[in-house]
């Protein structure tokens, strides 16, 4: 698996010191919520879908750790996968689960090496992201990586009791991206 370089991160594949504390960030409802799902499998489950995930195209399990160059910190996770079994793209998504690292650019610079990563190395068209109405930090972080807001999705996800609302993202191989700094 690439390892890409952005000027401020690193995505590199997960290790298996990686994987408590992913794990731990899966499993803290305060910290995916009030946005998303959070896992309850069990750690060997999580273990065995981490191994899986190269082979398996619609894995939701990370691809890739995200890492603070400047310390070596790992930050967060992203991933992508193939998210309808007929249609032709992908999608992305990412958590930023070490909290002094939000809102510091670590998500949008991994967000757009991947997407980057992605068109250069998939044949797809497009790549998507939904996200949690409410979400705005990910609204923001998406329309900065370039992806622009096709539609929403209306009750499309259930969590904490409730039935959510997700917007719908995308980006095309022909749209602008922002020009992002070199590694």
């Amino acid at each position: 698996m690439a390892v890409l370089e952005g000027a401020n991160v690193r995505l590199r594949p997960l290790t298996p010191d990686d994987r408590e504390e992913v794990f731990g960030w899966y499993n803290d409802p305060e910290l995916v919520a009030p946005f998303d799902r959070y896992s309850q499998e069990t750690f060997e489950e999580f273990c065995r879908s981490l191994e899986s995930a190269p082979d398996d195209p619609t894995s939701l399990a990370p691809r890739f750790a995200i890492e603070r160059r400047a310390d070596g910190l790992t930050v967060g996770v992203l991933g992508h996968y193939r998210a309808h079994p007929v249609l032709e793209y992908l999608d992305v998504w990412y958590v930023v689960g070490h909290p002094a690292a939000r809102g510091q650019g670590a998500g949008s610079e991994s967000v757009g090496l991947l997407v980057d990563h992605l068109f250069r190395t998939e044949t797809v068209e497009r790549i998507g992201a939904t996200c949690d109405v409410a979400n705005l930090p990910s609204a923001r972080l998406l329309e900065k990586v370039g992806f622009r807001r096709e539609g929403t999705l209306r009750s499309a996800l259930f969590h904490h009791g409730r039935w959510h609302d997700v917007h719908v993202y995308g980006i095309t191989r022909s749209d602008p991206r922002p020009a992002r700094p070199p590694a």
